[in-house]
């Protein structure tokens, strides 16, 4: 099995507000994520870590300028933390092993896909595609993405 974790090397390459976001728990303005309207099939990993977070089939357009998805691709990859900042009360999404913020989760998704929306920086993901998912050590994941 692969393992994921946090590098310096990794933290060391990212952008200024890639660093902003994953690291010092900021949120890029909305509708601006680079992800935001990709409709190929892949994953999307932590950037820092590579651990798999969502898969495309998940994806939906929630209209809150965020990239949305339904569920994780795997739960034991994104730990959920009770967050009061900003005068409310949320819960952060963070990948477990390369410990980037993510996001948030909320309880107002699609209904008859679970009803959770997770709400997510497109600065702390990297796109897999589909087409690239073996080669690069995802092909286990195939079966969660949708043929073109």
């Amino acid at each position: 099995m692969k393992s994921y974790e946090k590098s310096a090397a990794a933290v060391a390459a990212l952008t200024e507000e890639q660093y902003r976001v994953t690291q010092e728990n900021g949120t890029e303005r909305p509708g601006t994520g680079e992800l935001l309207n990709n409709k190929e099939p892949g994953i999307y990993v932590d950037l820092v870590s590579g651990e798999p977070l969502f898969a495309s089939s998940d994806k939906y357009e929630s209209g809150c300028g965020w990239p949305s998805f339904t569920k994780p691709i795997e739960n034991n990859h994104v730990s959920e933390l009770r967050d009061n900042t900003h005068g409310m009360t949320r819960t952060e999404v963070r990948s477990t092993h390369g410990d980037s913020h993510l996001g948030h989760v909320f309880p107002d998704g699609p209904a008859d896909r679970g009803g959770l929306r997770y709400c997510i920086n497109s600065a702390s993901l990297r796109f897999v595609h589909r087409d690239d998912m073996t080669a690069e050590g995802y092909g286990d994941y195939l079966d969660q993405v949708e043929e073109r």
